[in-house]
């Protein structure tokens, strides 16, 4: 260990995820383990390129495990794309003495790490958060799993009114490219439907499910929608539709939006974001560099950036079939 690095920097870019902060606390803490110096960057990327830093101890992110968001703020920063930005990253590393920097975020935010590291030998290592659960080399990515819960709570609740009123509520959930919180948290919920970029359905699929529904006397219905679904522009023209062919349906809709990404993390990506967090650290001081963290079979593992960016995590199929198997 101890290869050389005496400070290491830390960093959240992207979207925000439920267990960054967790994440925060445990690249601090096992850096004031092995004494070395943490430095904490506001707003991802621009606050390297800014100088917008603090240096950061174990006291100072104490009681932040069970906080949503992340104290040091995320941004995306157009000026880290250009080599002009992150020459100017470099600099500020360099004339703090920042070693070596532990990237928490996404592929976006790797993928910027990735060419960082190669342009000025500076050791990365990334750490997986982001609600979409679309990375490959993890089972598992920090915030997934506080996503899901949130969003099955909501689709529990909403299920409520529908049966009252005997109505058709459309869900749409976040997963612009990826439809793993529609699938999973559709399958928690028991939807009738679920509808995910993966997976091309088409419109008239959608309309003998909902008629079959129908038929076996289901009074309501939930559909939910990832926003990155194939089948219609918006979950408003998806609603539409069915309400032209489907008039005998009484139809709602419910975004729930950026409520996904916040609230107290649970104690699963806690977890997560601590045993990720902890090896982070440790293969930088081993002496690597361009890898991403994860957990595969809950085992922690090491892959390397080129592998991890070219490849998709692919959604489980298993659990569509499963999906149309219980919606009858």
């Amino acid at each position: 260990m101890l290869k050389g690095i005496k400070t290491i920097g830390v960093m959240t870019s992207g979207g925000d995820a439920p267990g960054m902060n967790a994440a925060i606390r445990a690249v601090v803490r096992t850096c004031a383990y092995y004494n070395v110096k943490s430095i904490g960057f506001y707003r991802g990327y621009q606050g390297m390129i800014e100088g917008d830093y603090c240096e950061m101890n174990a006291r100072s992110v104490r009681n932040i495990i069970s906080r949503g968001g992340t104290i040091l703020k995320s941004a995306r920063s157009k000026d880290f794309r250009t080599p002009e930005g992150r020459k100017k990253a470099a600099d500020q590393l360099k004339e703090i003495g920042v070693d070596a920097m532990v990237l928490i975020g996404g592929d976006g935010t790797f993928k910027g790490g990735k060419i960082f590291s190669e342009e000025f030998n500076i050791p990365v290592i990334g750490v997986p958060g982001t609600i979409d659960n679309d990375i490959a080399g993890t089972n598992y990515t920090i915030g997934y799993d506080t996503a899901l819960n949130t969003v099955v709570d909501a689709i529990d609740k909403i299920r409520d009114t529908a049966s009252s009123h005997n109505r058709l509520f459309f869900i749409e959930v976040m997963g612009r490219d990826a439809g793993f919180i529609a699938l999973n948290s559709g399958v928690g919920a028991g939807a009738e439907e679920i509808l995910i970029p993966e997976e091309d359905l088409g419109l008239d699929r959608l309309l003998e499910s909902l008629k079959r529904s129908k038929r076996s006397g289901k009074s309501s219905s939930i559909v939910v929608v990832s926003e990155g679904d194939k089948i219609g522009k918006n979950v408003y023209e998806l609603a539409d539709y069915v309400i032209d062919n489907l008039p005998d349906y009484d139809v709602r809709v419910t975004v729930l939006g950026h409520m996904q990404r916040g609230g107290s993390p649970s104690c699963f990506d806690r977890t997560l974001a601590s045993r990720l967090c902890v090896r982070a650290v440790e293969l930088l001081l081993d002496g690597h560099k361009n890898m991403m963290v994860g957990i595969i079979n809950n085992k922690i593992t090491a892959t390397s950036f080129d592998n991890s960016l070219i490849q998709d995590h692919e959604i489980n199929r298993e659990l569509l079939r499963i999906s149309d198997i219980l919606s009858t």
